[in-house]
């Protein structure tokens, strides 16, 4: 077998003094009323590994693997038409519900106290969603009041009386979802939303003025009102939150793999243009204040395919929880996840908080069967992984490498690549985008210590792009170690075949080893 052709890709990690803070929230995830998501996804009464609230002990292990920190809850676009009462109180007694976001009957057994039992489990904190769609201040105020109210008030006493005296102490909160959305229920003009957005979020600080609060930027950069509605969103709400939320989605469109392989660029691009607007309208305030970006909506997602059976499902049926948006990932989607996550950390110094949308069966990397078994799905590993071994600190790094024509965004780099920095050692991370050429890398780490040795390294590549890991073969993708890695004067070498994503730990070399 011909070896693919290859190209040198020289690079240098950064200066020390180059590097900034990463913020663990930017390994978030994002829960929705969706499908099959939260009822036979994470709660399975019957379940062999259910525990005594219904929640599976499988899906809890596989999330505590994942790595996730902060989890968005509970949408999305279900949040937009919910009755947040009707997930509080005695199970038997709450109602049922039309979901119009996603045609479905909502049973509400699973709300916010069931939910924050989940996330005690998984290890992750709450970041929660208000409805600004079909209901507003009073509704968010009443929520608020409920889930961090400390004092003796009627919803604290009701929250006591279903089981919880202590306060939930949410402390950050979505202002709405996606509310520039034709599809979202009370959609509104940016000025409409802005002046709501604004109203709600000073509300709310009067209960708590130390509240991390985001408002809702556009639901994607290609949206017709993008830039305008940051603008004119932020005019009204800047001096009252904290965040400006950006969603993206991407997939591979006509059979045009090289295009999707760029995806990280429109990410890139998006949060560069997100920043630009931000800081302008400080600076019109003469405000040296800096808004910063949770990017709570992002992943691989085949929106084309759900498009194309959306309008066929019967109007007259409601089921409860069907199979919606259940996307199998491959090598190929698992690439590309990995890049958007190295673009991520590369705008952490902005970037405070992401979420992975979503975990469980609705386009997530954990998938699972009624009463069978969960498994990975190949997006898992580099979510996974970069979780567990970034470090504290990001620090940038410059390639020297061959580009690919993108009919979107011109000239695009073949590799791309950051590190993390923390006294353990240092952490770096690799994708080659390349279709068909292999990525000759060396790196020059010698800026950051003495000396490293490779301590774990992770490659995820296959000669089929397009293989996936399924109910009867969950295992047939995993990531392998990364053969050839090296360390030799300072300068780390390696080969990237094409089409794959890697992560190396290095750490300090023990004096006189």
């Amino acid at each position: 077998m011909t070896p693919p052709a290859s190209h040198p890709a020289p690079g240098r990690i950064g200066p020390a003094d180059s590097s900034f803070p990463l913020d663990r929230r930017v390994f978030g995830g994002f829960v929705e009323h969706l499908g099959r998501h939260i009822y036979d996804g994470i709660h399975e009464p019957g379940h062999p590994s259910a525990d005594a609230r219904g929640f599976r002990g499988d899906v809890i292990e596989l999330v505590r693997e994942l790595g996730v920190s902060t989890i968005r809850y509970p949408g999305g676009n279900f949040v937009s038409g919910y009755r947040w009462e009707d997930g509080v109180g005695p199970v038997a007694e709450r109602p049922r519900r039309l979901d119009l976001a996603w045609h479905s009957t909502e049973t509400n057994e699973v709300g916010l106290h069931e939910f924050s039992h989940w996330l005690d489990q998984v290890g992750s904190e709450l970041m929660l969603a208000v409805n600004l769609g079909t209901r507003g201040t009073a509704e968010a105020l009443d929520l608020l009041e409920y889930a961090n109210g400390a004092v003796d008030t009627e919803w604290v006493r009701r929250r006591a009386a279903h089981g919880r005296a202590e306060p939930f102490g949410v402390t950050m909160w979505c202002l709405g979802n996606e509310m520039d959305g034709w599809w979202q229920l009370g959609a509104r003009s940016a000025a409409e939303y802005g002046a709501l957005a604004a109203r709600t979020a000073r509300a709310m600080r009067r209960f708590d003025p130390h509240l991390q609060l985001v408002v809702c930027g556009s639901s994607a950069r290609s949206m017709p009102t993008f830039g305008e509605w940051e603008r004119e969103v932020l005019s009204h709400t800047f001096d009252d939150v904290d965040f400006i939320s950006c969603h993206a989605y991407y997939e591979e469109r006509d059979g045009d793999a090289q295009e999707f392989l760029a995806s990280a660029v429109d990410m890139d691009l998006f949060i560069r243009q997100v920043v630009e607007i931000a800081d302008e309208v400080a600076a019109a305030r003469g405000s040296d204040k800096r808004i910063m970006i949770s990017f709570d909506e992002w992943n691989v997602w085949y929106q084309s395919r759900w498009n194309a059976i959306e309008g066929t499902q019967p109007l007259g049926e409601w089921p409860v929880a069907p199979r919606l948006l259940e996307d199998v990932y491959t090598v190929q989607d698992a690439v590309v996840v990995g890049d958007l996550l190295i673009t991520l950390l590369q705008h952490a110094d902005r970037v405070a908080s992401a979420s992975l949308a979503q975990l469980v069966n609705v386009i997530g990397p954990i998938m699972t069967e009624p009463g069978g078994p969960a498994w990975r799905q190949t997006t898992f590993f580099p979510f996974s992984l970069t979780s567990r071994l970034a470090g504290a600190r990001v620090l940038p790094v410059a390639v020297e490498t061959s580009t690919f024509r993108s009919s979107r965004f011109g000239e695009v780099p073949t590799v791309n690549a950051v590190a993390t920095v923390d006294d353990g050692g240092l952490s770096l991370f690799l994708v080659n985008r390349s279709l068909e050429e292999s990525a000759e890398v060396r790196i020059d780490v010698a800026g950051h210590g003495a000396g490293f040795d490779v301590a774990e390294s992770h490659l995820l590549h296959e000669a089929d792009r397009y293989a996936v890991n399924t109910l009867d073969d969950p295992d047939r993708v995993r990531p392998r170690p990364f053969d050839g890695v090296a360390i030799d004067g300072g300068v780390l070498s390696a080969t990237l075949p094409p089409v794959s994503w890697a992560a190396v730990r290095l750490t300090p070399r023990p004096v006189g080893g």
